[in-house]
């Protein structure tokens, strides 16, 4: 999944940023709200962290336009106010969630989890197609049973398509959302990490998952007839 994280202590902001990353996430981040605002006026994201005490706009100011476009895009307050009375602001004004630094990053992420299972009508923690279950909480991969190994990008990879299962991606959405601004390998980096997933997900098995739809991008479904 792609987050954009708005925090203006850098320390805590590379720190988190490191880790998110690190557990497959790609992340863009900022060091105030103004910025933030800008990024998310133009890039998709599925889950925001927004600090509430920033410059140039607080978190506050720019969830507020994220809500009046009508954007449902989770997002998650962090601060260092653990007041009810914080809470119940930061939640009434349109955020999922709320935490209090300082925090654990295991919490962190467990969250992030929560609020984008919420996002994508989960009951629980598992996307399944086929045969195939990945269990987002434990990043752990089966097919037919047998586990899968997955590097971190490989990872991001497979869990952007079972999450729109049925739905072609082009290869510029599945780059956008997978690598961040940051990013700059090759124009095929696409094709070649399908090719990883292919291998390790397809390869044995008469019945494919992952397909290529000419000039359109590429799916995950199950078809009757491979």
């Amino acid at each position: 999944m792609r987050i954009l994280l708005a925090e203006d202590e850098r320390d805590l902001n590379r720190i988190i940023t490191q880790k998110l990353t690190s557990d497959g996430y790609s992340v863009d981040s900022c060091f105030n709200g103004r910025d933030a605002v800008d990024i998310l006026s133009y890039t998709e994201y599925d889950a925001v962290i927004l600090d509430i005490m920033m410059p140039g706009a607080d978190g506050f100011e720019v969830l507020k336009p994220i809500r009046n476009r009508g954007k449902t895009t989770p997002v998650l307050f962090l601060t260092a106010r653990d007041s009810v009375s914080d809470k119940v602001r930061g939640l009434d004004s349109g955020a999922n969630d709320y935490l209090v630094k300082l925090f654990s990053f295991e919490e962190l992420t467990a969250r992030i989890r929560a609020m984008t299972r919420t996002t994508h009508g989960l009951a629980d923690n598992k996307l399944v197609v086929g045969d195939l279950v990945m269990d987002c909480g434990t990043k752990h991969v089966t097919r037919g049973g047998k586990e899968i190994i997955l590097s971190a990008k490989e990872y991001a990879l497979l869990e952007y398509l079972m999450h729109n299962a049925g739905v072609i991606l082009s290869r510029n959405k599945i780059e956008d959302h997978i690598w961040n601004y940051d990013y700059e390998g090759g124009t095929n980096v696409v094709d070649v990490y399908i090719s990883y997933l292919r291998r390790k997900i397809d390869s044995g098995s008469s019945r494919k998952l992952i397909h290529t739809i000419r000039g359109r991008g590429y799916v995950i479904r199950e078809d009757k007839e491979n």
